[in-house]
């Protein structure tokens, strides 16, 4: 029944469906998996780096976690070469609010505005749907501390704790039964870890594989948003338990 209704994005099935904008999220589901916590003090963001082949060269900068202002931060599943179009957008739009009313924009008003964008290219004909799904962690004076996701379809919603990629289903369950209130960021790091350890399709977790982003007050008020160096998250790894240290020579 599905194959007379999926050509265009902008046509309901029978049952009401939008079959396009299901296969968008279907791609995501193949994707490397995300996970974001809310805590007291900060959000943090834990991305699965997919290795395809041992001959690839190792990207210098992140791939799955991305700067968009000084405030707000996001980690990507999904097609990446679509989630570089929708970050530049936001880049850019927060730097037009900065320009125009000289403060950082509001968490949710810059998750909306993005979302606005995905919803046009499930509602257009001839355009397809954007194949990423994204986890927004980000700091203002109206709400504090903030976690969003968004999926192709353009809803958003906020989290405290949130799964997306593959495994998306297990790693949520996980969290909906280990996630406490007023967690603290040290302990949202180790739910992370241990949450994808337990999801991942990998054997053992390796720094090399993963990448550990936080977004944190600094002492004198700031917001931060720091990439957690291979080094430090293979002692983290290691001091959680998650995986083994390695053997002396």
């Amino acid at each position: 029944m599905s194959r007379r209704y999926d050509s265009r994005t902008t046509i309901f099935s029978p049952e009401g469906r939008l079959y396009q904008v299901e296969y968008a999220m279907e791609a995501i589901g193949n994707a490397g998996s995300a996970i974001g916590i809310l805590s007291k003090d900060g959000v943090v963001l834990v991305g699965e780096k997919k290795v395809t082949s041992k001959l690839l060269q190792t990207s210098t900068s992140t791939e799955k976690m991305y700067k968009i202002d000084d405030h707000i931060a996001c980690a990507v599943a999904g097609i990446m070469s679509d989630a570089n179009i929708l970050i530049n957008t936001a880049r850019v739009q927060a730097q037009r609010y900065t320009f125009s009313y000289q403060e950082p924009m509001p968490v949710e008003q810059l998750v909306q505005s993005l979302c606005d964008t995905k919803q046009g290219y499930t509602q257009f004909g001839g355009l397809r749907p954007f194949g990423v799904s994204f986890l927004f962690a980000g700091w203002d004076k109206n709400y504090g501390f903030q976690l969003y996701m968004s999926d192709p379809s353009g809803n958003y919603g906020g989290w405290k704790a949130a799964a997306i990629g593959a495994n998306n289903q297990a790693a949520q369950s996980m969290l909906k039964q280990d996630y406490k209130d007023n967690i603290s960021r040290e302990e949202a790091v180790q739910l992370a870890l241990k949450v994808l350890s337990k999801t991942m399709d990998s054997t053992s977790l390796t720094c090399d594989k993963l990448e550990l982003a936080e977004v944190f007050l600094s002492s004198s008020g700031k917001v931060k948003y720091e990439v957690c160096t291979p080094d430090a998250l293979s002692k983290l790894l290691v001091k959680y338990g998650v995986t083994q240290p390695p053997a002396e020579a």
